[in-house]
């Protein structure tokens, strides 16, 4: 192994199912501070089409639809889209869709903002889902990554995340992929740091 683990670290995690995948869901649904900050730092207004990428329980596409916005919640875990649509008031700004970064459910250009929140660790293809995401944005499009950031050798539920390192690794790998300026930031949402790679189309 080399000395700087890949941005995908975690890419054979099993997935979440059963009641296990019901605890981590229902764990995660009132997590709305790092949604927030997704649609701020992506500025979401009205007008926009958001794709949000491992959408889990559809925290951050509930934050995208209440902004006006019209948003789809993709995610490969059935467990997660059925509590999305549990969690989630009917509304003709909000679509689930079963799949995976590597391969997207939608046409090419189908929105101008995808949103990929703590999940590019598991992402199983790094470079088949940035192919994907740069597919379905339109040109001009803003996409955004957000990862806990986590300490060189860290073990259990502190590996998940990227280290400065992955993070700029990933950066790196957007630019190859076709995305422009890819920049990384650190910043402090809620009581964790986290680090963000955004990019535009």
């Amino acid at each position: 192994m080399s000395a700087v683990e890949p941005p995908n670290h975690h890419a054979n995690f099993p997935g979440f199912s059963g009641w296990f995948g019901v605890v981590a869901g229902l764990s995660m649904v009132k997590r709305n501070g790092i949604a927030r900050r997704a649609a701020d730092l992506t500025g979401i207004t009205a007008s926009d089409k958001v794709i949000d990428v491992g959408c889990g329980p559809g925290t951050a596409v509930r934050e995208a639809a209440r902004r006006g916005a019209t948003a789809t919640g993709i995610d490969p875990a059935p467990v997660m889209l059925r509590i999305a649509r549990l969690t989630t008031l009917p509304s003709t700004r909000i679509r689930w869709r079963k799949g995976a970064a590597e391969a997207l459910p939608l046409p090419d250009g189908s929105a101008n903002v995808l949103w990929s929140i703590s999940t590019v660790h598991h992402w199983p293809d790094l470079e088949g889902g940035l192919s994907e995401c740069f597919r379905v944005l339109e040109p001009g499009g803003r996409f955004l990554a957000i990862e806990r950031r986590r300490k060189p050798g860290s073990t259990g539920m502190a590996s998940h995340g990227w280290t400065d390192e992955q993070a700029q690794g990933f950066a790196d790998m957007c630019m190859a992929a076709g995305f422009s300026a890819p920049e990384v930031r650190i910043e402090t949402i809620g009581e964790q740091h986290h680090l963000i790679v955004l990019a535009a189309r």
